[in-house]
């Protein structure tokens, strides 16, 4: 009886795959880059160099280097937002709503290395990129959560619309200057948890 022939990936899944790779190596060596030299230093040149591709395959995949750090900051700004509205959701009270989310995204940006170094290296162009969607969407997701919290009689009813733009305007900024100080989590936590439980509390 003859064996079944093994069956080989139908070219187009080869393809996908070598975009995914090639577009996974650019990204994975411009953060080496942004982190070694900073962004405003970087060249495509110096990305493409710590590949083994060519310099018109980076265009493939992206138009300029501003593109492939919007990347990398829409990675961490999925990543974090996942971790923060995990641990809002997990708070239970409003004390816990507050201090745990904001916890979760310092202790991410701080405690994951190349996430703490890239945007130690380049905090003030990451800050010009608050307007992003990976960023509003956080801020939609954040109101949603403090409507509910109102509709449940958790939170004192209040703009949640201008507090979430302010608390997580407030944690990006916060979150910089942890990661160009001394990474203290803890003393950011305190500080914006306060700031905002005070501002709540007057609310009532």
């Amino acid at each position: 009886m003859s064996e079944a022939p093994v069956a080989e990936a139908a070219p187009g899944g080869r393809r996908e795959a070598t975009k995914a790779a090639n577009r996974a190596a650019i990204l994975a060596a411009a953060g080496d880059v942004f982190r070694d030299i900073g962004f405003g230093a970087a060249s495509v040149r110096d990305i493409v160099r710590r590949t083994d591709l060519a310099t018109g395959t980076f265009y493939n995949y992206f138009p300029d280097k501003e593109s492939v750090l919007r990347a990398l900051v829409d990675a961490v700004a999925v990543e974090a937002r996942r971790r923060v509205r995990a641990a809002r959701h997990g708070a239970t009270s409003l004390q816990g709503f507050v201090e745990e989310g904001f916890r979760a995204y310092f202790a991410y940006i701080v405690e994951d290395p190349p996430t703490f170094a890239l945007m130690r290296r380049n905090a003030g162009t990451i800050r010009a990129m608050f307007d992003e969607p990976a960023f509003g969407a956080g801020i939609d997701e954040l109101a949603a959560d403090l409507r509910a919290g109102v509709a449940a009689g958790a939170i004192p009813p209040h703009d949640t619309d201008l507090m979430a733009a302010a608390m997580v305007g407030a944690g990006i900024e916060v979150g910089v200057k942890t990661v160009e100080g001394d990474g203290d989590v803890e003393v950011a936590v305190r500080f914006v948890t306060s700031l905002f439980l005070g501002g709540l509390d007057r609310m009532t």
